[in-house]
């Protein structure tokens, strides 16, 4: 879990306990794999809104507008359309609430043992100077799979790495001949527990030992490690995740999607025609031809609707 201003990759290790309050903004993350398939989830909340007393200001808006982005880009991921039509519905929706998107931040295709990166297919929310020169444009493909994540904060949108301890890294390809003993028995045990998968020190039985073997890894580059960040103007950060996998006839989310908007009041809204179209539209896929036939009425009534809202 991650409090307010820090925008994710905390795992917390041997640092003090952080106590939730009343009023924080909380992103809660959680990444499973089966076989080194994964399955990657993010949600947002604001700790004891309520229907009756709902979360308000600022805080209340990158919520809103997260949510938005999230759903807005569930909608593009679909074969056919680009990734730059992603980005740009993005910008329009945290305008509307008068919020930013992280800049730099990625949302990648996922391949077996690959949560990130390793391919051309990538998702950019708020491209920085860098990025608007490497980010290729590129279009969504059948059976390709996405991690989406989306950041959201009420500030300018530019990020600092945070000085709280990073214990979340990952293992790399790269090879190197360890020399300390303590290296070595620390490499073996990410080899064989994680394989390439994101780990936290948290899951070792001796965090302090852990550490010592640590740092020669990542001074050699076998291990990346993931900083926390955080927005630099001190500002929430609000996140949703969710792991979705496109088909031919449209998209499957595999997690993710609860939202109670009724917790949330914003004094902002979206008013862009085409994006409210955007999010009208039905985030189910379209039937497939080969659906036997409903037996029951109310069944083909439901079947019209959907279909009207594909339309």
């Amino acid at each position: 879990a991650v409090v307010s201003t820090q925008s994710g990759h905390y795992g917390r290790g041997s640092d003090p306990v952080v106590t939730i309050k009343e009023g924080d903004l909380v992103k809660i993350e959680l990444g499973v794999h089966i076989d080194g398939y994964a399955g990657v989830g993010a949600h947002s909340v604001i700790v004891g809104s309520t229907a009756e007393s709902p979360a308000t200001g600022e805080m209340a808006d990158a919520v809103m507008a997260a949510h938005y982005c999230a759903e807005a880009a569930l909608r593009l991921i679909k074969a056919g359309n680009t990734n730059e039509q992603i980005t740009e519905v993005i910008q329009k929706i945290t305008a509307a609430y008068n919020c930013s998107p992280l800049e730099g931040m990625l949302s990648y295709e996922i391949k077996r043992y690959q949560t990130e990166g390793a391919t051309d297919k990538q998702i950019v929310l708020n491209p920085n100077e860098a990025q608007k020169k490497e980010i290729k444009s590129m279009e969504f493909a059948v059976h390709e799979v996405y991690a989406m994540d989306v950041f959201v904060t009420p500030g300018s949108g530019k990020m600092k790495e945070s000085n709280v301890s990073t214990t979340v890294h990952k293992r790399s390809d790269e090879t190197y001949l360890l020399k300390m003993k303590a290296s070595r028995a620390f490499f073996s045990d990410v080899c064989q527990r994680f394989t390439l998968m994101p780990f936290t020190l948290r899951a070792f039985e001796d965090e302090k030992k852990a550490k010592m073997g640590l740092k020669e890894c990542v001074t050699h580059e076998l291990v990346h490690p993931y900083p926390v960040q955080q927005d630099t103007d001190g500002k929430p950060v609000a996140q949703f995740k969710y792991t979705v996998l496109v088909v031919p006839n449209g998209n499957i989310r595999i997690n993710g999607g609860l939202f109670d908007s009724s917790l949330f009041k914003s004094e902002h809204k979206i008013e862009d025609k085409d994006v409210l179209a955007l999010l009208a539209q039905s985030a189910n896929r379209k039937a497939g031809g080969k659906k036997k036939k409903k037996k029951a009425k109310s069944a083909a009534e439901e079947a019209k609707v959907e279909a009207a809202a594909e339309n």
